[in-house]
C-alpha cells in the first residue's frame, strides 16, 4: 500500500485549505477580543491620563508654598474622584484631593495626607514637596497619536485594559476560521452518559473542538453522529448552517463495514488514504457542498496528533499566532521505534532539559498523551536511539 509522506499530505491540506488564507481583517468588540492577534497598530486616540490628577490622597497646593516647612495653609474644600473643572486654586491656601481626581489650576503639587495634620485654620504640612510630586500629568502614560499596541499581538487582558482607557470600544484583528467538529461512531456517547457495555465517551470531540479554538478558530459547532451516513450527511449539513468554513471529522475512514465518513464523502470526490505515520495512518480529505472536511482517524491519539500536525500550523497562520515550535532536544533515556514506520511518540521534557518518551506508541493511550507536552519525530528508518541522541520534537 502506498504510504503518503508526512510533508507530502501537510501540503495537501494547505492547498485545500488556501482559500482560507488572506481575508480581510475584522472589527471586534474590545469585550470579545481577548487571545485574538491585532491585524494593524492601534494608535491612542487620547492622552493617557487625559487630564492632570493626583497621584495620593492629600492636598493640592502651590509648591512655592512650601518654601518654609512646617506651615499653615487655609483648606478651601475637596475635589473627589470625578470631579468636572475645579476652580483655581489661590496661592496661599489648599484644597483636599482624592487620588485620581483632577487638579485644580495652579497647583503643580500634592502633599500625601499623612505628610499633614489638622489645625486650627487648616492643615499643617510637616514635610516639603517639589513641583510635579504626586502629580499625573495629563500624556504622562502615552500621548494621543502614539502607538498604544503593535500588529501582529495576541491581546490578553492588559492590553484590553489599555484599548478600554484609551477610549477604543473595538480593535482590528485577524479572521479567524470557522470550525465545526463531528465525531463519527456508535460506540461514542458524551462525556458523563452511564456507559453500557460497548459504549466509550467520546474524548475526540472536545479535543478536536479545543485544539482549535488554541489555534485561533472560532468553533461554531460540535456534533456526535454515529455510523449512518446518512446521519453524517445531517451533521454536515447543520454544520454549514452554523457557519462552519472548515470541518473536521474523526473517524469512518477506514477499510470496514461501517464507515460513514468514507461511504458520503468519497463518492463525491473525498480522497481516502494511508499517511506514512504512526499513529494517525489513515486520513481523508475533500469538501462537501463546498465547504472543505479533513477527515481524521477515530482513535483519540490519532486524532490529536493528526490535528497538531497537519491542522494546527494552518489555523495559527491564518489567526496571526506564532508558528508551532520544532526543537532538537537530548533523550534522557534509550528510545525504541518501529521498523519502517515514521513515528511520532508522546513526549515530555525533563527537568534537565531533555526529553524523555511516555508510554507506548498505542493510538488508544489518551492518558498517556495527557502526561505528555511534545511529540517525538523518529524518521521511519530508525529503530532505536541511546540515551543522549538529539532528536526532533514538536510542541503539543
Amino acid at each position: 500500500m502506498h504510504r503518503i509522506p508526512v510533508e507530502d499530505y501537510a501540503a495537501t491540506i494547505r492547498a485545500l485549505l488556501a482559500p482560507l488564507q488572506g481575508r480581510p481583517d475584522e472589527f471586534v468588540p474590545i469585550a470579545l477580543a481577548a487571545d485574538r492577534v491585532t491585524s494593524a497598530d492601534v494608535r491612542s486616540p487620547i492622552d493617557l491620563p487625559t487630564f492632570r490628577n493626583s497621584q495620593m490622597d492629600g492636598f493640592a497646593v502651590h509648591a512655592d508654598d512650601l518654601a518654609v516647612i512646617p506651615t499653615v495653609l487655609p483648606v478651601l474644600g475637596e475635589i473627589a474622584a470625578g470631579a468636572t473643572g475645579p476652580a483655581a486654586l489661590p496661592v496661599g491656601s489648599a484644597i483636599a484631593i482624592m487620588t485620581g481626581a483632577p487638579l485644580p489650576a495652579g497647583a503643580d503639587v500634592v502633599v500625601p495626607i499623612e505628610d499633614t495634620r489638622l489645625v486650627e485654620g487648616g492643615i499643617e504640612i510637616l514635610r516639603g514637596r517639589d513641583a510635579g510630586e504626586y502629580v499625573r500629568e495629563a500624556g504622562s502614560d502615552i500621548a494621543a497619536g502614539a502607538a498604544l499596541l503593535p500588529a501582529g499581538l495576541r491581546l490578553a487582558s492588559r492590553h484590553l485594559a489599555a484599548l478600554a482607557a484609551a477610549n477604543l470600544m473595538q480593535v482590528s484583528v485577524r479572521a479567524r476560521v470557522r470550525v465545526a467538529v463531528v465525531s463519527t461512531g456508535n460506540e461514542l456517547v458524551p462525556p458523563g452518559t452511564a456507559l453500557r457495555h460497548g459504549r466509550l465517551p467520546d474524548a475526540n470531540g472536545i479535543a478536536l473542538a479545543t485544539a482549535a479554538a488554541a489555534a485561533g478558530a472560532e468553533v461554531v459547532d460540535l456534533q456526535l453522529a454515529g455510523d449512518d451516513p446518512v446521519r453524517l450527511a445531517a451533521a454536515l449539513d447543520r454544520a454549514i448552517a452554523s457557519g462552519a468554513e472548515l470541518i473536521v471529522t474523526s473517524g469512518g475512514i477506514s477499510m470496514g463495514a461501517h464507515e460513514p465518513v468514507r461511504q458520503l464523502l468519497e463518492p463525491l470526490g473525498a480522497i481516502v488514504g494511508t499517511v506514512d505515520m504512526q499513529p494517525g495512518g489513515p486520513q481523508a480529505y475533500g469538501r462537501y457542498r463546498s465547504v472543505p472536511v479533513v477527515c481524521f482517524p477515530g482513535n483519540p491519539v490519532s486524532s490529536q496528533l493528526s490535528f497538531a500536525l497537519f491542522l494546527a500550523p494552518l489555523l495559527r497562520e491564518v489567526a496571526g499566532l506564532p508558528a508551532i515550535v520544532r526543537t532538537r532536544l537530548l533523550l534522557a533515556a534509550p528510545l525504541v521505534s518501529t521498523a519502517g514506520r515514521r513515528q511520532f511518540l508522546r513526549g515530555r521534557r525533563t527537568a534537565s532539559g531533555g526529553v524523555e518518551t511516555v508510554a507506548g506508541p498505542g493510538s488508544h493511550l489518551v492518558a498517556a498523551l495527557a502526561a505528555a507536552d511534545l511529540l517525538i519525530d523518529v524518521p521511519a528508518d530508525v529503530t532505536a536511539l541511546p540515551a543522549g541522541a538529539a532528536v526532533d520534537t514538536v510542541d503539543l
